[in-house]
Formats: structure tokens, C-alpha cells, sequence
């Protein structure tokens, strides 16, 4: 099968890693990689902040668990109660994605006001960091809870630039030879449909 295809099919979000740094050039090329995805209207309105200083992840870690653990969180409050979860898994490196808030859509959705191509696009740069990680045997996790640190006014101090709105992150490292992958989860049916 075509590589790109096993590639796709292959990657996993991966939640526990080596302690191990990825090299310089191994993230230099997936970062170039997210830089490489398409963009409304070339617009290319992504910034990637790469965070790989142990004691402010772990900072940052703490911090949104204290924003799980929140009455208005509910659904949160176990993961973040937990001594055992961490948002981050212990990866080494962490990529936060932010979007151009001024890089809109000439239109907006439908039925909205809302211009959607800065998160679309930024969603398709992660998805290319995702795939060509795994495509040099480096584990990679797309990150959603991360979100409950970007509400706080800490989030600024990382140097994102002004007019960006950080929108998830991804972990990165090589992964911990004690994970098992499992087997992609059984697709759904019924999804697609041809006119012809």
C-alpha cells in the first residue's frame, strides 16, 4: 500500500512517552509540515508555539487541573482530580496552535457570524503535524483540554502574539516501548454518499 496510506491508517494518539527530547531536525520537519497545509485563501494564519521547558509544562499542567476540578466543570472534575492524569501525558515537547483572528473568511458560516478559516485551518496544520510524526516513529496526541488554560490570562506570558487565538496543542515524543497500539477502532459505515 501507498506509504502516505499507511501512514494515515497507522497513527494513533499516543499517551505515554519516553522521557527523551525528539531532535531538533525531527521537529523542525514537523513543524515545516504543519506550515505546509492548505489555507482559506493562502492565508496561512497559524502560529505554533513549541514548548519544550519541563517545569512550565508541568506548570501548565497543574494549573488547567485546577480548572477541571471546578464545580462548573463537572464532567471534568475526576480526570482533574486525579494525581495519575496528566493533560500533557508527560511529553516532552508541546506545540500549542494558535490562530490570526484577523485572517477571516470573506464569508462567513452559514447560518452564522462566525469566520471559521483561522480553526480550519490551523485544524488541518495539526493534522498534518500529526501524520508526519508518526511517519518518523514519533508519537503524537491532539489536545483539548488544554483550552481550559488558554481562558486564563497566564496564557499570555507564552509569547503567543496578540492578535492570535490558541486554539488546542499537540504532545509530542517517542513513544514508550511499553504502549501498546491498539488496532484502529472499526470505522463507521454509512458516511459517504455518491452522486453520479
Amino acid at each position: 500500500m501507498n506509504q502516505i496510506f499507511n501512514v494515515i491508517k497507522s497513527r494513533r494518539s499516543v499517551r505515554r512517552y519516553l522521557p527523551e527530547q525528539i531532535k531538533e531536525e525531527e521537529l523542525n520537519a514537523i513543524i515545516e509540515a504543519g506550515t505546509y497545509a492548505p489555507s482559506g485563501h493562502n492565508c496561512q494564519p497559524w502560529h505554533f508555539t513549541v514548548i519544550q521547558n519541563k517545569l512550565l509544562i508541568e506548570s501548565m499542567n497543574e494549573k488547567i487541573k485546577q480548572q477541571m476540578i471546578l464545580p462548573l466543570h463537572k464532567w471534568a472534575n475526576k480526570m482533574g482530580a486525579s494525581d495519575q492524569y496528566n493533560v500533557f501525558h508527560h511529553a516532552p515537547t508541546v506545540v500549542i496552535v494558535s490562530g490570526d483572528k484577523t485572517a477571516t473568511s470573506p464569508l462567513p458560516l452559514a447560518g452564522t457570524d462566525f469566520h471559521y478559516t483561522p480553526l480550519v485551518d490551523c485544524a488541518a496544520a495539526i493534522e498534518n503535524i500529526l501524520l508526519a510524526a508518526e511517519s518518523l516513529g514519533i508519537g503524537s496526541c491532539w489536545l483539548g483540554l488544554v483550552n481550559f488554560f488558554f481562558e486564563l490570562p497566564e496564557v499570555r506570558e507564552l509569547g503567543i502574539p496578540d492578535s492570535y487565538q490558541p486554539y488546542f496543542a499537540v504532545a509530542l515524543g517517542y513513544k514508550d516501548a511499553g504502549t501498546a497500539l491498539q488496532p484502529a477502532p472499526k470505522r463507521r459505515t454509512g458516511t459517504v454518499s455518491y452522486i453520479r
